[in-house]
């Protein structure tokens, strides 16, 4: 079997695909080698650029560079994915790509920034405005094992389950709809603050969103803070200075072991394979249509937070994503691998679900492009994707090529005995849940994180 990173696709304005120009593309396409395939570890994306984390410990990066997110010492545009010398020695586990900055966890649990400092984004309070090639965050003194980039702020859990947060990227929504309150030092800092209201449980993962946080305990619980303005929350409150727990009943009383974020919605599995959406929907990101009783509702009760207010996000689940082994979340996109075929849904404006169009993708269906390949990994930017995939060996001299059905399509998420299958076995299949299993698996999509293994 030959592995390789293919499937790239989708937005493209900066070269972040890494195919040497600024097309969009969409259908997904093979990258030539640019390290060897069968060790790449993580692959990443935020706004405009793109991260692969190899086996090794060595970090690849292209696209966007105006802010020297790519952390290679200059500010210009990069088209193919190119290594970052300035890191050759420090072994590289993780990277989570925000909007215009790029946060880099290493090995020994330090954790590294570089690009655009507007927001204190960068966690260098008195840094400069931008930051071309990655410095320590001196203040996070702990080893780290999660890290997590939004829109224009960043999250780190430490070994002994500790969050906290920097960038003030949530701090002008909290002060418009908490008017009233005094927001939280962790909203408002440039340098990183520990996130309060989380001092009975242990984080082992995080992940953020465009205005909004979230914190995986070592106990399977989801804590959430920040906007609610399309009910990723799972909250009626408009905006949540301090960190809820979703209750366990809205995961039908499981274990959550993993989490992914996109700009405006969350994704969650629980401890039988099941998975949860939950957030915006009016992409199609939820792969799925929204109840009746979901949606926006007038508050006239409480002044202190004017206009509209979300219900009650339902969380719900997708029978047609049970079992699935890789999750990644864009902007308003999503990718999972299930059962070894890559699947796509959501916003599809450039074409990053990959199916040759460009109209929004509703329910998850399998990229008919990849469906000789089976999908190993898949990660997301704001508007691309990138997936690696293991190709099918050669027919021997003499043979014709081999013929296979088409993956099923997922439009219809009524639940077969398949998914039944799948649900009632998927315990069975997996080793005890632990915090080091849990943490493997927790990423903030569009803005994807990767987490310590």
């Amino acid at each position: 079997m030959v592995v390789a990173l293919r499937g790239v696709k989708g937005a493209n304005s900066y070269g972040q695909l890494g195919l040497g120009h600024k097309e969009d593309v969409l259908l997904p396409q093979q990258l030539n080698d640019f390290c060897k395939p069968r060790c790449v570890r993580r692959i990443t994306g935020g706004g405009g650029h793109s991260a692969v984390v190899t086996d090794g410990g060595s970090l690849f990066v292209c696209g966007l560079n105006k802010d020297g997110q790519l952390g290679l010492g200059h500010t210009e545009d990069v088209l193919y994915f190119t290594p970052c010398k300035s890191l050759l020695g420090c072994p590289i586990q993780q990277v989570a790509c925000g909007w215009d900055f790029t946060i880099i966890l290493t090995e020994s649990g330090q954790v590294l920034s570089c690009g655009s400092n507007s927001f204190g984004q960068l966690g260098v309070p008195h840094g400069p405005r931008r930051c071309v090639v990655p410095q320590a965050i001196e203040l996070l003194r702990e080893k780290v094992v999660s890290i997590a980039a939004g829109l224009r702020h960043a999250l780190a859990a430490t070994a002994s389950g500790i969050v906290f947060q920097w960038g003030t990227g949530l701090a002008s929504s909290g002060r418009r709809l908490c008017p009233v309150k005094t927001l939280p030092l962790f909203l408002t800092a440039k340098e990183p603050s520990r996130v309060t209201g989380l001092e009975d449980s242990k984080a082992t993962c995080v992940v953020a969103g465009s205005c909004h946080s979230a914190s995986l305990t070592a106990a399977g619980e989801l804590y959430v803070w920040g906007s609610n303005k399309h009910g990723q929350l799972a909250s009626q409150a408009a905006f949540l200075p301090a960190p809820q727990k979703i209750e366990a009943p809205c995961f039908q009383n499981e274990k959550v072991t993993a989490v992914w974020s996109g700009w405006t919605h969350l994704v969650a599995q629980t401890e039988t394979g099941k998975v949860f959406t939950w957030g915006r929907a009016d992409y199609g990101q939820l792969g799925r249509k929204l109840e009746s009783h979901e949606g926006w509702k007038l508050d006239q009760q409480d002044s202190s937070l004017p206009g509209l207010r979300p219900r009650n996000s339902t969380l719900s689940s997708l029978h047609c994503l049970t079992g699935a082994t890789e999750v990644s979340c864009g902007s308003e996109h999503n990718l999972a691998v299930i059962s070894g075929a890559c699947y796509s849904w959501g916003w599809n404006e450039h074409g990053m679900c990959g199916d040759g169009t460009e109209a929004n993708v509703w329910a998850p269906k399998p990229v008919q492009a990849l469906r000789s390949s089976s999908g190993l990994l898949v990660g997301c930017g704001a508007g691309h994707s990138l997936a690696l995939c293991q190709l099918p060996a050669l027919p021997a001299l003499g043979q014709g090529p081999m013929v296979t059905d088409d993956s099923p399509d997922a439009t219809k998420d009524a639940k077969s005995q398949e998914a039944i299958d799948k649900e009632r076995n998927w315990k069975e299949r997996q080793p005890e849940i632990s915090t080091q299993s849990q943490s493997d698996r927790c990423r903030n999509g569009g803005l994807v994180t990767e987490t310590l293994q």
